[in-house]
């Protein structure tokens, strides 16, 4: 059999090979496309809403005057400095969140999405609970438990995607301060 006898055969006799490969070609990208819109469209979800259950308690149960008036040292942050940083500390927490949801992990550590959750409702417990009912103990307690749940999702979050890990050390720090705040103001 000679070898300079031999044809390729294209997949339809009236179609050229190319305008078969670019059709191939076409497919993979609307489905690449179809897949980054579903992933930014779960981005959105996962950070807009903690970010807006955030703003609702900021809103609705977030400050009292007597925080204000209470004479507290001059290392204490203003009410909207505390505000602005535990937002941030949500939107970190949501984004690292959603790094492991992505990469499939609240299927294979089920208990990280326990962590997420109980620190997000800590988190949106704290405010109401010092600065409306002005329960400075429960509050404490409420902080503490904050930093367990967040060092817990920050070694569950480690050992999924280890940049989901670095972006719960900053709301670490937070939680840290907070409680340092908290007890000072448990002794005012």
């Amino acid at each position: 059999m000679d070898s300079q006898n031999i044809t390729h055969r294209t997949r339809d006799a009236d179609e050229p090979a190319t305008a078969t490969a670019n059709r191939d070609m076409k497919t993979r990208q609307d489905k690449r496309m179809a897949m980054a819109k579903r992933g930014i469209r779960s981005l959105a979800i996962a950070v807009a809403l903690p970010l807006s259950l955030t703003l609702f308690n900021f809103y609705f149960f977030g400050s009292s005057n007597g925080y204000g008036i209470a004479s507290k040292p001059s290392w204490f942050p203003p009410i909207w400095a505390l505000h602005f940083f535990s937002f941030v500390s949500t939107f970190l927490m949501g984004l690292s969140a959603w790094l492991v949801w992505a990469e499939g992990g609240f299927h294979k550590k089920p208990r990280a999405i326990s962590l997420y959750l109980a620190q997000l409702g800590l988190g949106l417990a704290w405010d109401p609970i010092v600065f409306r009912m002005g329960a400075t103990w429960v509050g404490l307690l409420a902080c503490l438990a904050m930093f367990g749940a967040i060092v817990g999702c920050s070694r569950q979050f480690k050992e999924v995607n280890p940049i989901a890990g670095d972006l719960v050390k900053p709301c670490l720090a937070w939680a840290a301060f907070l409680a340092i705040v908290n007890l000072k103001l448990v002794f005012l």
